[in-house]
């Protein structure tokens, strides 16, 4: 986690960072229980060396006047009544640095100068359009009306089988979910990403790690007692599997995790409801980069990765939209933060599809990942993530945005290989 130096040196703009991103964080309650614990510990510590020296006092007397001697005597009980303020002491500099160390848990990482100021969604800013929004001469149909016509979604049977928030992909419907994937995947290779299947069981260290812990547990599914959780994303196996670790940075490292996901979605009751927008279980390829500990670089990271999205949403044929995320809308771990929006027909309006951060030290100050920097000295890494695909979202537009009079839905170019050399989906002809 973030050391209490480190908070002590960046006090005003912690606690700015905090205001601007919604959080209950005290930064002076913080440094008072900081103070006290220094000065805490100095006390432990000039009564060690008292007990040190009346150790060898002790020693002397014993030696030169045996145990039964009143000076003797004298001493073996100062020691005792030493011993217990130092035990009485340590209890509470053990129960102090346990509230601090659940303090720091919630310190927010601070936030760059360009990240727009506001308080929710609705003040995140446009960086960029890009592609020409679809145009239908027809009543067009939403993914729901689509995947029931062509039979690959059954949301009626999720539901039955899993509750709510669940759903089947059946024939087409699966091999366009698996699609999007092989396409993101292999263009991130190429890219120079290296492949990895991860764990979707982690330990709470690990969520704890990538700063999705503790304000993140209500979003997370346990396995019942145990100290393991369903990730929500793979940047948190992905994160640390260098955690601990000195590793070599002189060439970022670029990783590219494909997995299940898995989210409870509280609090999120009554939106996004229909359809497969807002799942509990899920498919993502996360980019994840690990690099030296310089804005610079880490920037230039940041408008690489998010170049990888784009390359994929336009290799998918469909229009988007770039956001620069403001304070109010970023999560605590976040530095600068770029959404993607997809234009999904059916709704009439954009919708996320991918989020793009720099992270800065933030989660490898707390994982403990660092390199030597040119001078030999030990330094935190700076972290990256982006979600080039995630799916069955992606399918919303893709099936939407390519949907034609008769209920057919044309397959992007780039897909096609990926799906058997399928041009389009023929929609089905009506029985009678």
């Amino acid at each position: 986690m973030l050391d209490m130096k480190w908070v002590r040196e960046h006090a005003e703009a912690v606690q700015e960072a905090a205001i601007l991103k919604g959080l209950d964080v005290s930064v002076e309650e913080l440094l008072e229980l900081d103070v006290l614990r220094r000065n805490t510990l100095g006390r432990i510590e000039v009564w060690r060396q008292e007990r040190n020296e009346g150790s060898a006092e002790m020693g002397r007397l014993l030696k030169i006047q045996g145990s039964g001697h009143p000076e003797a005597v004298r001493c073996r009980q100062e020691m005792r009544q030493l011993n217990d303020r130092i035990t009485e002491e340590e209890l509470k500099l053990a129960a102090v640095e346990e509230t601090i160390r659940q303090k720091l848990l919630q310190v927010p990482n601070l936030v760059s100068p360009d990240s727009p100021r506001g308080a929710s969604d609705a003040d995140n800013v446009v960086v960029r359009h890009v592609g020409e929004l679809p145009v239908f001469d027809f009543p067009i149909r939403d993914h729901v009306e689509l995947g029931e016509l062509h039979g690959i979604v059954d949301i009626t049977r999720g539901v039955k089988t899993g509750g709510a928030r669940s759903y089947y992909l059946k024939g087409a419907g699966l091999l366009l979910h698996r699609a999007v994937q092989q396409l993101a995947l292999d263009l991130l290779c190429e890219k120079g990403f290296v492949p990895m299947e991860v764990p979707l069981m982690v330990r709470g260290e690990a969520l704890e790690h990538t700063g999705f812990f503790p304000s993140g547990q209500n979003q997370t599914f346990r396995i019942a007692e145990e100290n393991r959780w369903l990730a929500g994303t793979s940047e948190v196996p992905l994160i640390s599997y260098y955690a601990g670790e000195t590793v070599d940075v002189r060439e970022p490292i670029r990783l590219a995790g494909i997995s299940a996901c898995f989210r409870r979605e509280v609090g999120s009751a009554g939106r996004d409801v229909r359809g497969l927008y807002r799942v509990h279980q899920f498919a993502k390829v996360e980019q994840v980069v690990i690099c030296e500990g310089s804005l610079k670089t880490s920037e230039l990271l940041h408008t690489e990765i998010t170049a990888h999205a784009e390359q994929i949403l336009q290799l998918l044929e469909l229009p988007y939209r770039v956001m620069a995320v403001c304070t109010g809308d970023m999560s605590q771990k976040t530095f600068k933060q770029w959404d993607i929006e997809t234009w999904m027909a059916g709704r009439g309006a954009f919708g996320e599809t991918h989020s793009s951060s720099n992270l800065l030290d933030f989660q490898a100050r707390r994982a403990n990942i660092r390199y030597r920097d040119e001078k030999g000295q030990l330094r935190y890494c700076h972290t990256l993530n982006n979600t080039a695909v995630a799916a069955p979202r992606i399918l919303i537009p893709l099936l939407e945005n390519h949907q034609e009079a008769d209920g057919s839905i044309r397959i992007p170019k780039a897909l096609q290989p990926y799906v058997g050399g399928m041009e389009k989906l023929t929609a089905p002809h009506p029985k009678g």
